[in-house]
């Protein structure tokens, strides 16, 4: 049931929202003349964070359909007001009956959609939609229009940000970076992890954050040799690294952030390795500019780490592409000649890992300026020993 306090955290989204400003019939007018340079009569776009990029729908059920005439977006009756309120540039349609069955049956009704008509190409994103959606689909069409595979087609588009979303990206990273005054308030021996990870997200709250972008990462000794620790019921000890990784949603945008704190007295090939990754990571955000390849990124923090005897204990992707998803194009990995543009903002994030013992990751993220980079992250790097 929708009560007062679902109604009035939907009228907050659609304030969020239009106060980003974003442009998003400029976002609909690309997709389309890139269209028409394919072999597609019209996209529909299931992925709804694509959904949201394009018109602003920021709700959990949507469709929504760009032709060369224009767009038209279908929910079903959950979401009439706030899909009223939120979408821009495109047709609202609000189903009774499931979306899927809704929408190709709605194309299927057109004018012209008979079995002596042109075959028309419908594109779907391949990637978010299921084998028996697709089937669905392909049932209810029938001969009208044939179904065709689509990979990246938003994606590609949301690689490089605008201004607008550059804004809301860096209020999150800000609000993001403030946690970390927090937990180094709450972190000592015998604290257990859950409880640190629980401060942090009650601040972010307390500071605006809709939500975290993932389950906030505190993980403590041995744990800490878990690039992916979530925050657990184990108790902090003296004589060991905790990893801190976290961010925090805010007008829609992500924030991504890892700092790598001791507690207790500390060990000389401890801190050896947090300034090999100290350096790696300072290595890769000097990397950043313009041309270069995320591969070439992800090598100049490796080539340190390899130098320090460390390279085999780094078992994961240097970074990764930041916005709408806490986790986007491009991926920053070994091998990769995707090209850093002006706009595209990414994680720089290595780390080394030794089993059974601890683990060390230091995290930025950075946008790709027109001249190089600027590392929107403000918080200190230099180890922390509490």
């Amino acid at each position: 049931m929708i009560g007062p306090v679902r109604i009035k955290l939907c009228i907050a989204a659609v304030a969020l929202i239009k106060s980003a400003g974003m442009n998003f019939l400029a976002r609909q007018k690309k997709l389309r003349e890139h269209l028409a340079t394919t072999r597609f009569d019209a996209l529909l776009v299931s992925h709804l964070p694509n959904v949201r990029y394009l018109c602003g729908f920021t709700g959990s059920s949507g469709l929504l359909l760009v032709e060369a005439a224009g767009c038209q977006f279908l929910t079903d009756a959950r979401y009439d007001m706030q899909a009223h309120d939120e979408v821009v540039g495109a047709k609202v349609v609000i189903s009774r009956r499931n979306i899927v069955t809704e929408m190709a049956g709605r194309l299927g009704r057109r004018k012209g959609a008979g079995r002596r008509a042109p075959r028309k190409t419908l594109g779907i994103e391949a990637d978010h939609v299921t084998a028996a959606e697709r089937k669905q689909l392909a049932s209810l069409l029938r001969s009208s229009r044939g179904l065709r595979d689509t990979t990246g087609l938003v994606e590609d588009a949301r690689m490089v940000k605008d201004k607008d979303e550059l804004d809301c990206i860096r209020k999150a990273v800000r609000v993001g970076a403030g946690l970390f005054e927090r937990a180094l308030q709450v972190i000592r021996p015998k604290v257990k992890e859950v409880e640190v990870a629980a401060e942090m997200e009650y601040a972010a709250r307390m500071a605006g954050a809709e939500e975290m972008s993932f389950p906030t990462i505190i993980a403590s000794g041995a744990r800490s040799a878990l690039p992916h620790g979530r925050a657990s019921e184990e108790e902090i000890k003296p004589g060991g690294f905790v990893v801190c990784d976290w961010g925090v949603i805010l007008s829609g945008y992500c924030s991504d952030q890892t700092r790598t704190v001791w507690v207790g007295p500390i060990e000389n090939d401890a801190r050896a390795a947090y300034d090999a990754v100290l350096e790696a990571q300072q290595a890769a955000v000097d990397a950043v500019k313009p041309g270069a390849t995320v591969g070439e990124v992800d090598s100049a923090a490796r080539k340190v780490l390899r130098k320090a005897g460390l390279g085999r204990y780094f078992t994961h992707s240097t970074g990764h592409g930041v916005g709408i998803e806490i986790h986007e194009s491009p991926r920053v990995a070994a091998g990769l000649v995707q090209e850093l543009r002006p706009g595209m903002v990414i994680t720089i994030e290595p780390g080394v890992y030794l089993p059974g013992k601890w683990g060390v990751r230091i995290e930025d993220m950075v946008v790709v300026t027109d001249r190089g980079r600027e590392v929107l992250t403000p918080t200190s790097k230099e180890l922390v020993v509490l």
